[in-house]
């Protein structure tokens, strides 16, 4: 369910350009996340669409423009202040530790949260023990939520590809984020895994609450969760709005989505 159009943005980004050298990867470039929504950013291969979450998450400085989150101005914060205050991504190319267990690779991802110091994990405190059976309770909710609970011992590396990305879900949502973005989560997998990453977006929308930035060339799955899609073209927004009113914009139709015969 949409939420309402004049719901304040969770998420804000106001003619923000970023610059590698010479070379505009975006130019003023507006994307507007709001709560409880999924939102697609779609384009093709060199559309910025990947620097705009970098952009989001610290990880390339912006040379104009501003980021909000939550009524907050984080465009000059460093990425792990950025995490702190509830932005988390996956990327393109998975990344999970294959050594580790699939509950000991949630649990990194808890570990954000987490307040006690080395001196009181080297002695194992009372403190320590006490946060690390909370880390441990929330890591096994994330894994029931994503369906991967009964492998929670299993080495992560012997799980087949598509378990594995929804590992990485299960590893964001640990550090409880007010907005994950999804660097094309759907990446290698086939149409069954696909369908089972929508169902678990959707959850994590609906349920969980927690708004969704989505990076995707499967339109299929971006029609089929999205609530907002914004498409971009070579760094500039082209269009904004409902899948039904982007797949209906003869710009987008034209370079994006092919036209009718």
């Amino acid at each position: 369910m949409r939420p309402p159009t004049d719901a304040a943005p969770l998420l804000d980004l106001a003619g923000v350009t970023v610059r590698f050298g010479g070379v505009h990867a975006l130019t003023e470039a507006d994307f507007t996340i709001r709560p409880d929504s999924v939102t697609a950013l779609i384009g093709p291969n060199g559309a910025g669409k990947t620097t705009v979450l970098n952009a989001i998450t610290g990880l390339v400085p912006v040379a104009a423009g501003s980021i909000v989150l939550d009524g907050h101005d984080i465009t000059r914060l460093p990425p792990h202040r950025r995490a702190a205050a509830g932005v988390v991504r996956t990327f393109q190319n998975l990344e999970v530790f294959t050594s580790l267990s699939v509950l000991e690779n949630v649990m990194t991802g808890r570990h954000i949260l987490t307040r006690y110091g080395a001196l009181a994990s080297l002695l194992h405190t009372p403190a320590f023990r006490r946060a690390e059976r909370d880390c441990r309770e929330r890591a096994l909710e994330k894994l029931e939520f994503v369906g991967l609970a009964d492998v929670r011992d299993t080495p992560a590396g012997d799980l087949p590809y598509g378990r594995q990305r929804l590992l990485e879900l299960a590893r964001a949502l640990a550090a409880e984020p007010k907005l994950l973005l999804l660097d094309e989560p759907a990446a290698g997998l086939n149409t069954r895994e696909t369908a089972a990453l929508g169902q678990c977006i959707r959850a994590i929308r609906d349920r969980l609450h927690v708004a969704v930035g989505l990076v995707e060339h499967d339109m299929d799955l971006v029609m089929g969760v999205s609530d907002y899609v914004t498409v971009l073209n070579f760094g500039h927004p082209l269009a904004s709005g409902t899948p039904e009113a982007v797949q209906a914009d003869p710009e987008v139709v034209r370079a994006y989505l092919g036209e009718e015969n």
